[in-house]
């Protein structure tokens, strides 16, 4: 019975291995997730300054011309 024992080896490792490669590819889509979700915090954050600095422009002028 080697051949039988060695048909479960087989399966344990090819399983093993598929659950190795799946938990690699949640690893990286997590990382996509995560370098996504900080470019769109820079790009709110980019915005924000943006719309400061015009309010700020705007109530300088305001006080220049009042």
């Amino acid at each position: 019975m080697p051949s039988a024992r060695r048909a479960e080896q087989m399966a344990v490792l090819a399983i093993g291995g598929a659950l190795l490669l799946g938990g690699l590819a949640g690893c990286s889509t997590t990382q996509e997730k995560a370098a996504a979700h900080r470019a769109e915090s820079e790009r709110i954050l980019e915005a924000r300054e943006k719309r400061q600095q015009k309010k700020k422009q705007e109530r300088k002028h305001d006080k220049e011309k009042g």
